[in-house]
């Protein structure tokens, strides 16, 4: 497989979290393509794009766990 392919798809789920107006939704759209952007960093040893991504997906991760505690109240 090629490593690229991955990069693609990371970009297609970033491009896809963008078109949501649903903020949840956005969030676990934006967390895949991040999951895969930073997958995609490491297999190809790229530091900055493995450890920018892998931040932004605890960031979405934070941001699901609050609005889930919100809607919950």
């Amino acid at each position: 497989m090629s490593w690229e392919y991955l990069g693609y798809l990371a970009s297609a789920f970033l491009i896809i979290s963008l078109m949501m107006s649903n903020v949840v939704k956005l969030r676990w759209f934006n967390l895949v393509g991040c999951v895969c952007f930073t997958l995609y960093g490491l297999a190809i040893d790229a530091w900055p794009v493995a450890l920018t991504n892998g931040t932004l997906a605890f960031v979405n991760i934070y941001h699901l766990f609050k609005l889930s505690k919100s809607s919950a109240n």
